[in-house]
């Protein structure tokens, strides 16, 4: 889901930056000696997991995971992801500089959008709640992404518009499968290590 570069007019570019720039200052300063072990893990898990992806026009998808970070970090998803997406901008040519404020931003704020909506299942849990969370982080990541990516797209001008409709309509078949992963990794999560789960 990399939006490549000079296709966002300049608005939209400073914009991203300046929402990314808020989110990490808010993300930073949720990241402890404690926490920083789950940031960095979950910042590879995304870096790797989002390297094997299918273009579509000037897009792509692709793994997120988004959700299932964002359930787990919170607000310090932004550094997380933003880490992972600048190595994959400099290291692969995904997406771009420019751009990563962008991409930045529609990944993380949807993991936020995954935190807050997860947290009620995360109090008192049982199996079919972590398996609901799992469902609700997957959408909240999934769509609330590609939603803002279809919405940019769009406003980029009418040549990529039938691309938007395109990048939102292909993320379907990754929020089936992150659903079930996210499920699978949130019952594992409260057998082993059962307070990263804890609501805050």
């Amino acid at each position: 889901m990399h939006i490549s570069e000079g296709v966002l007019p300049g608005w939209m570019l400073v914009t991203g930056w300046v929402l990314t720039a808020g989110g990490l200052a808010l993300g930073l300063r949720e990241i402890n000696e404690r926490k920083l072990p789950l940031v960095a893990l979950l910042s590879a898990t995304f870096f790797v997991a989002s390297l094997v992806h299918l273009p579509i026009g000037v897009t792509s998808v692709h793994l997120l995971l988004n959700g299932l970070a964002g359930a787990l970090l919170g607000w310090a998803v932004f550094p997380a992801l933003f880490v992972a997406l600048l190595f994959q901008a400099i290291l692969f040519q995904f997406g771009g500089i420019t751009v990563l404020g962008v991409n930045t931003f529609n990944m993380a704020f949807a993991g936020v959008v995954a935190y807050y909506l997860t947290r009620p299942f995360f109090r008192n849990p049982t199996k079919w709640k972590l398996v609901a969370a799992g469902v609700v982080a997957a959408f909240a990541g999934v769509f609330v992404a590609a939603f803002f990516l279809s919405v940019e797209l769009y406003l980029a001008g009418s040549s990529f518009r039938s691309t938007a409709y395109l990048a939102f309509l292909a993320h379907i078949p990754v929020f089936v499968v992150e659903a079930i992963f996210n499920a699978f990794v949130f019952l594992f999560i409260y057998k082993n290590a059962p307070e990263l789960l804890e609501a805050k």
